[in-house]
């Protein structure tokens, strides 16, 4: 974080203030990590701190610390409407662009508080006094301890904070494995753990959880795995009626392209997700190398977000979204039989 920002944060947060903050639509580990790391952050320093997020997330992450205290949108509107409006500081987490946050947007853009982004998506919006942004890292969650470094001298990471954060950044990592994964990760990481973040407890949280449901729901994602050798890609789908059939709970997709995404020769992976409530079909898009899986939903799938990583959405039904996919892949074939 340079020493402008620093500066107009530090300015921010002189005094006591009412603070909202907020992570994206459809929360993951590390827009729920970094906005309760902050949380606790903000805290200790006297500060009114309120976390908001649009919607619901998956159990996996319903035991971090502070979790309870954490609004939800959908469910208590004329709350959170309230707490946006009051707030003097708003923080926005773990995304680029307000329409991130689904219907909460018109709330953002009418609200009177100053706004302080920390993300590391391409192409930020221009809507912060102060934008923390680099897309070489890891995740929001390793920002936020660079953030908490550059903004007090002394060590102020507690248990509590260093759970979330080191929580977010494994998740958004692949557990380590991902290319965003650099040495100052690792390093941030051994200072989370020193400052009482336990990572086996905090994986065994995450990933060994796993309801009988989910299971089978990936059985069944398995099962519909189709791999075309030609383009170096595969991809699995999944109806509504397969979700439902297999009590479909907010966050049991989580992690599946990956299995895709791991076999060998494979370099361009993806998930299609119906949902029927929403009237579309929900994507996400994995890749190895120098293959921009957030150049490709960009471009056709109204997406977007890391080089390796990213999602999109169509409003075309599902055998339609899969054959549109199907037919743009030609246009890559350069790229993908070339990405490593």
């Amino acid at each position: 974080m340079n020493k402008e920002t620093t500066q107009t944060v530090k300015e921010l947060l002189a005094c006591p203030q009412k603070i909202v903050v907020v992570g994206h639509k459809n929360p993951d580990g590390d827009a729920i990590g970094s906005c309760l790391g902050l949380s606790h952050f903000l805290k200790q320093f006297g500060h009114e701190v309120s976390v908001i997020m649009p919607n619901d997330f998956p159990e996996f992450l319903k035991w971090l610390p502070g979790v309870d205290s954490i609004k939800i949108y959908e469910k208590q509107k004329d709350e959170t409407a309230q707490l946006i409006e009051a707030a003097n500081v708003i923080f926005t987490l773990d995304f680029n662009t307000l329409e991130r946050v689904g219907e909460m947007c018109e709330l953002f853009k009418s609200a009177t508080a100053k706004f302080v982004m920390i993300d590391h998506h391409q192409q930020p919006d221009n809507y912060a006094v102060a934008t923390y942004s680099d897309v070489s890292m890891s995740s929001t969650c390793e920002m936020v301890y660079h953030f908490i470094n550059a903004v007090q001298e002394s060590d102020t990471i507690t248990e509590e904070i260093a759970i979330n954060l080191y929580t977010g950044i494994m998740t958004d990592t692949g557990s380590f494995r991902f290319s965003s994964t650099s040495p100052t990760t690792h390093r941030v990481a051994a200072k989370l753990i020193e400052a009482g973040a336990q990572s086996a407890i905090i994986n065994q949280n995450v990933y060994d959880n796993n309801s009988p449901d989910r299971m089978r729901l990936l059985g069944v994602a398995l099962n519909n795995l189709v791999i075309l050798p030609e383009m170096n890609t595969a991809y699995i789908t999944l109806t509504q009626k397969e979700l439902d059939d297999n009590n479909f709970k907010k966050g049991d997709t989580e992690g599946f392209v990956n299995y895709a995404l791991s076999i060998k020769g494979v370099l361009f992976a993806v998930i299609f997700i119906e949902n029927k409530n929403e009237d579309m079909v929900k994507i996400s898009f994995r890749s190895k190398g120098q293959f921009s899986v957030n150049e490709f939903a960009r471009n056709h799938f109204s997406g977007g977000g890391h080089n390796n990583a990213a999602g999109g959405k169509s409003s075309q039904d599902l055998n339609k979204t899969v054959n549109d996919f199907i037919s743009i892949l030609p246009r890559y074939k350069n790229q993908l039989t070339n990405a490593l």
